[in-house]
């Protein structure tokens, strides 16, 4: 039997022992050259478009020989304003990539020795970049499984029987419940969405399924609307999980990483951020056969070419801001 791929040598192409050995500077460069690979770590203004700039080496700051504007090799991406030094932002990308089921927030703080909420915001701001891979906007084509799964709202039962309801009613169910519908191309690409109802995904097939390809379902009388656009598979899980190549497994298999993200490590995942998880799940599905030096490297360009996060710039200031 072939030996599986995360257990080779092969995968192993980059270590926090390599990291740190390397030092801040190594870092630096590293993240230079992701943000400018077209001139090899080379400041281009981000204002003007200038390549005539020159360092403020005590500040670790360009200064544009043309426009005078004053930037870092993060200014513009989700990593402005970082305090964090930059041997620590490349080890908790590889802390990221090497956990291919995640890792916990409380974790990765104790791990980088740092707050909580530092850890909690950076994660958030990675996962922010994983999503450029996975929402590109393009349409699935080929053949393309898809398949529900229901993530939190688990409504605790009262202690006394007399007093205990019928979860399974939908009146006795939280509102916090949220359903993750995910779209996979046989070895291709993950597409999920959170929403309220598996029935959605008929109308998010529609917007991310190529009319030319044929898809994959399971029984669900929602599903059963799949046939007027598209050449449709079905299969009985009650009876088979695989019946002469009519299968959800690999869809299946996507949802199997993201459970045991969601339960194993975060114990608790905010519906508001859920579909954070699911992004980040697809991203580690999709790339579960590249080594990690590899998808720290995608990583750190990823995070050079965003914009800097709406949503995650200040995430506490907001919050309080919000409050006052």
């Amino acid at each position: 039997m072939a030996q599986h791929f995360l257990l080779s040598a092969a995968s192993r192409t980059l270590s926090l022992r390599a990291i740190y050995k390397a030092g801040e500077e190594a870092a630096y460069e590293t993240f230079c050259k992701m943000r400018w690979p077209e001139t090899d770590g080379e400041a281009i203004c981000p204002r003007c478009g200038c390549c005539d700039t020159y360092s403020i080496t005590t500040r670790r700051k360009f200064k544009c020989k043309g426009c005078h504007h004053q930037f870092s090799v993060t200014s513009g991406t989700i990593f402005a304003s970082r305090k964090m030094a930059f041997v620590d932002l490349l080890a908790a990308i590889c802390i990221t990539v090497n956990a291919s089921k995640g890792v916990s927030m409380v974790q990765l703080s104790r791990d980088l020795d740092c707050q909580y909420k530092t850890a909690f915001v950076l994660a958030h701001k990675l996962r922010e970049a994983m999503a450029l891979e996975v929402q590109t906007g393009e349409v699935l084509t080929g053949h393309v499984e898809v398949d529900g799964a229901y993530f939190g709202g688990h409504v605790r039962p009262e202690n006394r029987k007399e007093d205990r309801k019928d979860r399974r009613r939908s009146e006795n169910k939280s509102d916090r419940r949220r359903v993750v519908v995910a779209f996979r191309e046989r070895q291709g690409r993950t597409l999920p969405f959170v929403t309220k109802a598996e029935s959605e995904g008929v109308a998010l097939a529609m917007e991310n399924v190529d009319r030319e390809a044929s898809m994959s379902a399971d029984e669900a009388s929602h599903w059963d609307l799949l046939h007027n656009g598209w050449s449709v598979d079905r299969i009985n899980h009650s009876l088979a999980y695989s019946d002469h190549g009519k299968h959800t497994n690999w869809v299946e298999s996507y949802f199997s990483r993201l459970r045991r993200m969601v339960v194993g490590q975060h114990h608790h995942v905010s519906p508001q951020y859920l579909y954070q998880y699911a992004n980040q799940a697809a991203w580690l599905e999709d790339n579960r056969r590249t080594d990690n030096g590899t998808l720290a490297n995608i990583m750190v360009s990823n995070a050079m070419g965003s914009p800097v996060s709406r949503t995650w710039k200040g995430y506490w200031q907001r919050a309080a801001r919000v409050s006052c």
